[in-house]
C-alpha cells in the first residue's frame, strides 16, 4: 500500500528541528505499518519495540532516564544495533507506558541524535492527564484512514489520481469522470481502513471488505468496555449507535435528545454527553464539525454549541448503518442512501486528511445552511455537497449573496466548471481542490 503520510515523515527525518515523533490516530488506521515501512525505505535498520508485547520495555523506563541503559535495552529487545541517524527507533503502543511518554522530553533534549518515532492509540493517549504530556518536546502527526487517492493506488489505479485528479486540468478530469465516479462508489462502501482496503484489493469482494469492517467495529466496542468508565459506557455507546441515524436527517446537526440511552428514564441532555464526546474524539473515532456564527477567520473563534457529528470512515459508517454492500451496483444509489450522508462523510474525511479543519454554517434565523466552511488563502471558502448531478444549491446562493466569498465550491457528480468565483468540482477530486483554484 501507498500512504501519502510518508512525505510528512520524510520532512520530519530531514528537519533540523526534528523532535521525537508521535503518530496518533484511531486504532487500525495503519500507524504501525506506516512506521515500519518508513524505516524500511528510509533507514538502514529499524529497531521496533512494542509495549503491549514486551513487559521488559516498560521496565527500561521505570528506573529514570539513563539513556545509555535505555538504548542498550532497546537494542537487546529489538535485536538491532541502534546507530544515530541510521536506525529508526520505533516505540509502539506508547500509551501503555507513561514513563516512556515522560522520557520524550529528556530524549529530545539529550539524545536527539537518535531518530525516535512512536505510535499510540488515541483511546489510551486521551486518558493521560494533561501534565503527563511533554508539551513542545515532540512532533505530532495525525494518521487517518486511507484517502481516496491512497485507495486508488491500492487497487492499481494510482495513475487516475496522480495523472488525472492531481493534474488540476478540468477538461482531463471531466474526460475521466465516469471512471473516477465508479471507483468512488466502491470507496464509499470499502472506506479507508487498511484491512478493508487490503481485502477488497485482493478479492474485489465488497462482502469480504464488510467482514473486515465488522471485525473492526467489534474491536472498537471492546475498546469501549476496556477504556471507558462504566458510568459513561451506556452514553458513549448510545452516541456511537446514533451516528448513522443523526446523519440521515435532512438537518444533520446532532440533537442530544435523539440519543436513546438504554435504561434512562428522561430525555438525554447535551451536558450528559460531554465526557463521552471527548473520549470519542480523543480516540479518533468521531469528529464534531462545529457550527460557526460568523464565517470569518479564524473559524474556531466563532463557533457555538451546535455541530454535526461524523465518523472516522465512510466504510465503517456504511457498515454501522447496515447499508447493503451491493448498493454500489445500483447506479448512484450509494450517493443518495440515507440523505447523502456517505457523500458528506466522504467530503469531510478528505478535507481533514489533507489538513483542512472544516466548520459548518447553520444560522438559527435562516433555513439556509452550508455543509462545510474551510479556511482558504483569501478567506473562508464555503463547500456545498450535492448528491448525484444535482446543482440546485439555494443555500449556497444565499450565502454568496450575504458574504461575497472570493471562492465557493459546489461538489457533486457534475463535471468541472469554474466561473465567477464558483468552482463546480466533481466529488472524486475534492481532496485536491486547491489544484483547481491555483493561478
Amino acid at each position: 500500500m501507498k500512504r501519502f503520510a510518508l512525505e510528512k515523515l520524510d520532512e520530519w527525518k530531514n528537519s533540523r528541528f526534528r523532535k521525537p515523533l508521535v503518530l496518533n490516530g484511531a486504532r487500525q488506521v495503519g500507524k504501525t505499518w506506516l512506521l515500519k515501512e518508513f524505516g524500511r525505505l528510509r533507514y538502514d535498520s529499524t529497531a521496533y519495540v512494542a509495549f503491549d508485547r514486551s513487559p521488559e520495555a516498560a521496565a527500561l523506563f521505570a528506573g529514570g532516564f539513563d539513556f545509555s541503559r535505555i538504548v542498550a535495552g532497546l537494542q537487546a529487545l529489538s535485536g538491532v544495533r541502534i546507530v544515530p541517524g541510521g536506525t529508526l527507533v520505533v516505540l509502539d503502543e506508547i500509551q501503555l507506558c507513561p514513563a516512556a511518554i515522560a522520557a520524550l522530553k529528556a530524549w529530545n533534549e539529550e539524545r536527539n541524535e537518535y531518530h525516535l518515532a512512536c505510535a499510540g492509540s488515541l483511546a489510551g493517549l486521551s486518558l493521560l492527564p494533561g501534565s503527563g504530556w511533554p508539551v513542545g518536546k515532540t512532533n505530532l502527526l495525525g494518521v487517518f484512514p486511507m484517502s481516496f487517492g491512497e485507495f486508488l493506488a491500492a487497487i492499481g489505479d494510482e495513475a487516475l489520481w496522480e495523472n488525472v485528479v492531481l493534474s488540476g486540468d478540468g477538461l482531463l478530469l471531466n474526460a475521466m469522470l465516469d471512471r473516477l465516479t465508479d471507483r468512488l462508489r466502491h470507496y464509499l462502501l470499502v472506506g479507508g481502513m487498511p484491512a478493508a482496503v487490503e481485502a477488497f484489493a485482493e478479492t474485489r469482494s465488497l462482502d469480504e471488505a464488510r467482514r473486515r469492517q465488522s471485525e473492526i467495529l467489534r474491536d472498537y466496542d471492546r475498546d469501549f468496555s476496556k477504556h471507558v468508565p462504566a458510568v459513561q459506557l451506556p452514553r458513549l455507546r448510545a452516541i456511537w449507535d446514533s451516528l448513522p441515524r443523526q446523519l440521515s436527517k435532512i438537518d444533520k446537526r446532532f440533537v442530544a435528545a435523539e440519543v436513546e440511552i438504554r435504561g434512562a428514564s428522561a430525555k438525554t441532555r447535551a451536558r450528559d454527553l460531554r465526557d463521552p464526546f471527548e473520549w470519542l474524539e480523543g480516540a479518533g473515532l468521531a469528529y464534531r464539525v462545529w457550527n460557526t456564527t460568523r464565517p470569518a477567520l479564524p473559524l474556531s473563534a466563532y463557533r457555538n454549541h451546535s455541530f454535526k457529528l461524523f465518523g472516522v470512515d465512510t466504510g465503517l459508517l456504511a457498515a454501522q448503518a447496515a447499508l447493503p454492500a451491493r448498493a454500489v451496483l445500483d447506479g448512484n444509489a450509494v450517493f443518495t442512501h440515507f440523505k447523502g450522508a456517505l457523500a458528506e462523510q466522504f467530503v469531510q474525511q478528505e478535507l481533514r486528511a489533507t489538513g483542512d479543519e472544516p466548520a459548518t454554517w447553520m444560522p438559527s434565523n435562516s433555513t439556509a445552511e452550508i455543509d462545510f466552511l474551510i479556511q482558504g488563502v483569501d478567506g473562508v471558502v464555503p463547500v456545498e455537497v450535492k448528491a448525484e448531478r444535482n446543482l440546485k444549491a439555494k443555500s449556497l446562493a444565499v450565502y454568496r449573496a450575504a458574504h461575497s466569498p472570493a471562492l465557493s465550491i459546489r461538489t457533486s457528480l457534475a463535471p468541472h466548471l469554474f466561473s465567477g468565483g464558483l468552482l463546480d468540482l466533481p466529488l472524486p477530486a475534492i481532496g485536491a481542490w486547491r489544484r483547481y483554484v491555483a493561478p
